[in-house]
């Protein structure tokens, strides 16, 4: 839940599933694999395309205000900022594109605080976004990012892949540059 995003929208929305007949349901849209019908609970993690509507810029907008961080000033330019990045699109093509993203970040938060709590996850891309929309009443401006399985695994589903060095994942100053550190 706070997790950053652009202007503080929060795209994000989570349908959790608990119930075996849901999972079963979904397991139908998700090639059937079993971490869906297994683990405990399952989070259909989706983002929400309205973010960058008006009556979400002024809920964003009023949130802050009655928090204290957000002035008549940052308002106005909240309401003048955001409408233009969501038609100009400096940094992304779509505004599919950039809910999945801000919702990927809010997964990500998930995981880690789960895994702080000893609850292990599955980010999962293997799935039909329509019929999982279909199946879960999901409207069509909301976007199905990934699927997340929650609980305790009793073992690995499989072994530690290993993670690329380095060197062939930071670079310094300039893509393909090497990262020199002076510890």
């Amino acid at each position: 839940m706070r997790s950053p995003s652009g202007y503080n929208l929060q795209p994000w929305r989570f349908i959790v599933l608990q119930d075996l007949a849901s999972k079963e349901k979904l397991a139908e849209c998700a090639f059937n694999q079993r971490q869906v019908v297994e683990a405990p609970v399952v989070l259909i993690c989706c983002g929400d395309r309205r973010a960058a509507e008006s009556e979400n810029i002024e809920a964003v907008i009023q949130l802050g205000k009655e928090l204290g961080a957000v002035n008549d000033a940052f308002a106005d330019y909240m309401r003048q900022a955001i409408p233009q990045l969501f038609e100009n699109r400096p940094c992304f093509e779509s505004l599919e594109t950039w809910t999945n993203r801000h919702t990927m970040l809010a997964v990500a938060h998930l995981a880690i605080a789960a895994k702080s709590f000893g609850v292990d996850s599955c980010p999962m891309e293997g799935f039909v976004g329509d019929r999982v929309k279909a199946a879960f009443n999901i409207p069509e401006t909301v976007d199905v990012c990934c699927l997340l399985p929650l609980g305790y695994a009793a073992e690995p589903m499989k072994q530690y892949g290993g993670r690329f060095d380095l060197a062939q994942v930071y670079y310094s100053e300039s893509y393909g540059e090497e990262l020199q550190l002076d510890f």
